[in-house]
């Protein structure tokens, strides 16, 4: 027995199957709601949410019955998609001053990515690395480009939005630190220069490429990296970096034994700032 899919990492989709034909509603305002209530899947959202989220400030007189029209819509959206689940009107329901869309685990892919990330945490934690960076990958190729990409946003989606992308960058960070650990330093060296120069101010993001060239036996490199983000630091946000990633570029100037390469790995959840506490510097 089939259930519906909804995609919210990438471009809206509603679907019967994950990749068949998609029958969310094409215009914005209906399409803005759906992605709303998706994102707050299973919470129960205002009428008040809802039209701040559509009009913000200058909502027409006639929002609620607005909304109301708009929920039919997505009622008949869900149907269309529905394949042996119970009637649209009990996966959309209609509460008191509000609506509550519930979904399952396996039918939003937000569900599933979060789902994985926490799978490959634990498999970290208990010092399988290998398993965990498969599976924080696995994670990852869920999405399929910004989220709700294509859906008019107001100010709680874009909330949302600035959210999930925080979300997948700190799941892409802590693939990266499995894959360090397993000794991935010069298969990650291109990966990491393309988002460091996509994210020029993430720190833990540049100490992670010092180290993957440290590692690499490309010091000079490493020390450069350093120096690119201290200057972007102090002419964009007008601060230096801080203390722990100078405690790291000591590290990596006196080419600091405490910077190898693991050969035992622990279940810690460390991030490559945290090395410079067992440095010497």
């Amino acid at each position: 027995m089939q259930s519906m899919h909804i995609k919210v990492l990438g471009p809206l989709f509603l679907g019967a199957t994950e990749d068949g034909l998609g029958c969310a509603p094409s215009a914005p305002k209906p399409r803005q709601l759906l992605a709303l209530l998706t994102v707050n899947a299973n919470q129960f959202v205002t009428t008040t949410t809802c039209i701040d989220e559509l009009w913000a400030a200058e909502p027409p007189r006639s929002a609620i019955t607005t909304i109301r029209t708009y929920v039919m819509h997505i009622r008949r959206a869900l149907h269309k998609a529905e394949i042996g689940e119970e009637p649209s009107d009990g996966i959309l329901r209609t509460r008191q001053r509000g609506y509550q869309l519930f979904l399952g685990r396996n039918s939003l892919d937000l569900f599933r990515f979060v789902d994985q990330v926490d799978e490959g945490k634990r498999a970290l934690l208990l010092g399988d690395h290998c398993r965990g960076a498969e599976t924080l990958r696995n994670a990852l190729a869920v999405w399929q480009g910004p989220p709700l990409a294509d859906v008019q946003a107001g100010p709680l989606i874009t909330a949302h939005q600035a959210r999930l992308q925080e979300i997948r960058f700190n799941c892409l960070e802590l693939r990266i630190e499995a894959e360090l650990r397993l000794g991935l330093h010069n298969e990650l060296i291109s990966e990491l220069i393309g988002l460091a120069a996509e994210f020029p101010t993430r720190e833990n993001l540049h100490a992670q490429l010092m180290l993957a060239l440290f590692r690499s036996g490309r010091q000079a490199q490493a020390l450069d990296v350093y120096r690119q983000l201290r200057t972007v630091l102090s002419k964009e946000l007008g601060i230096e970096p801080s203390r722990r990633i100078r405690q790291l570029h000591d590290a990596v100037l006196l080419a600091d034994p405490g910077l190898d390469a693991p050969r035992s790995l622990s279940g810690a959840l460390l991030q490559t700032l945290d090395l410079v506490g067992s440095c010497s510097v």
